[in-house]
């Protein structure tokens, strides 16, 4: 399936100087592995692909001498495949499991920059394995792949040209005709099901069935726990559960604004700081910080201890609420919804690059998200229908007087009072 991240592995590969080994991080299964073997067998005349947890014996001889030759040649040997400059690409797989391998990207960098080198892993495990050896900051060039956003998945569909005429009407802030606008809908309703997670769009693309995806998305959920019993302790792995499995919870609330007292009668950031840093590295969630004021730079304006997580895969929190599929094809109301659609919207901004934050006013008005791109500050409306009411972006237009602010709706595109009127599909353009 097409991923727009290939264009940045293309970037890579043709960089005529100072290209260093690429770090590939993500959460679990959004296509990491997969993206860099399409990659290899696209770009390069041949692929070197090991993957450190499963071969042992690989990952051994980056015990001893870890000069870039050294390995070359084992690589060579084991692979049975001429490694050549330029023509091959190597893939390090679950790199966190190898302190010492992702070392060696180092000397790589400084001593054999010729050679393609990529690795994948797990941010959270590379973030905990560092026992002996410090990170090559400097040395490598680290990316984060997200799951599929909703272009992508059109694409997975074959829905180029709907994409296309999307990103058309955002350029030119034109309404889609009516039947267009009608089948995005459609089509976005089915993605807030799916999900991102690449083998989800997958098995929808190849069955057409949305009531296959659950079980599927429920396996990944397993897979995610896994990982925590892998990473942390029993004790500290109890507290992780509770946290992720309090997401439903958290959102369906009126005020979104996590509380550990939620999780857990008596809880506080004491008791599951740990934990929520664990699923915020491991990229389970997504991490929203609360400003109070919307100024440049809105970063020197964050409360750290008051924030907001979403799923980092809008189709796995509808999994994990059990809210019926139904209810999400029709767009019938459904308070749950506005949380789920909300969630939609944190992923498709993290997607582009958004660092997520909030925006409170003396508690009497709450806005959804505030971007900042270069000095401008944009304030961003979330409605999970038709409705436009819109009382806490018209107070954050009146105090900041921004260029423009944008509120999200099923309406088509439109443009009034320096508020930009965008359908929910249209997220990825943003």
């Amino acid at each position: 399936m097409r991923r727009k991240f290939i264009d940045s592995l293309l970037e890579w590969k043709n960089k005529e100087h100072d290209r260093k080994p690429l770090l590939l991080f993500g959460a679990r299964q959004v296509g990491k592995t997969f993206l860099l073997n399409e990659f290899g067998s696209k770009y390069y005349k041949n692929t070197v692909y090991i993957n450190l947890e499963t071969d042992t014996s690989v990952a051994q001889i980056f015990d001893g001498d870890i000069d870039p030759k050294r390995i070359i040649r084992f690589l060579e040997t084991l692979t049975a495949k001429t490694i050549t400059t330029n023509e091959t690409l190597i893939i390090l797989d679950e790199i966190q499991t190898c302190e010492r391998a992702l070392t060696a990207l180092k000397y790589f960098c400084e001593n054999a920059p010729q050679y393609h080198i990529t690795a994948a892993g797990s941010l959270l495990g590379v973030a905990i394995n560092r026992e002996k050896y410090s990170f090559p900051v400097g040395k490598v060039e680290s990316h984060t792949l997200y799951p599929m956003d909703f272009e992508e998945f059109l694409w997975a569909l074959g829905e180029d040209a709907l994409a296309e005429e999307i990103r058309n009407s955002y350029k030119s802030v034109t309404p889609l005709p009516q039947a267009l606008h009608n089948k995005a809908i459609e089509f976005y309703r089915c993605y807030l099901i799916v999900g991102g997670m690449p083998s989800c769009v997958e098995l929808f693309v190849r069955s057409n069935k949305l009531v296959m995806i659950p079980t599927l998305q429920n396996e990944i959920v397993d897979n995610y726990i896994a990982d925590m019993a892998k990473y942390a302790g029993k004790t500290e792995t109890v507290k992780i559960r509770a946290c992720f499995n309090s997401m439903p919870a958290q959102l369906a609330k009126e005020n979104k604004k996590f509380m550990y007292k939620v999780v857990q009668r008596g809880g506080s950031a004491a008791l599951f700081g740990a934990s929520i840093d664990w699923l915020i590295q491991s990229g389970i969630v997504l991490q929203c910080g609360r400003i109070n004021n919307a100024e440049n730079p809105i970063a020197a304006y964050a409360d750290l201890s008051s924030f907001k997580l979403y799923m980092g895969d809008v189709g796995l929190l509808c999994m994990k609420s059990g809210i019926a599929q139904q209810t999400l094809l029709t767009g019938v109301g459904n308070q749950f919804a506005g949380a789920i659609t909300e969630n939609y919207i944190a992923q498709a901004l993290t997607a582009n690059n958004h660092k997520l934050y909030f925006w409170t006013s003396e508690h009497i008005a709450e806005l959804d998200f505030v971007l900042q791109r270069g000095s401008e500050i944009i304030g961003i409306e979330v409605k999970k229908g038709i409705s436009t009411h819109s009382k806490s972006l018209n107070q954050f237009i009146q105090r900041y007087n921004p260029s423009y602010s944008i509120r999200f709706s099923e309406k088509n595109f439109g443009q009034s009072e320096r508020i930009l009127a965008l359908p929910h599909y249209a997220a990825f353009c943003v």
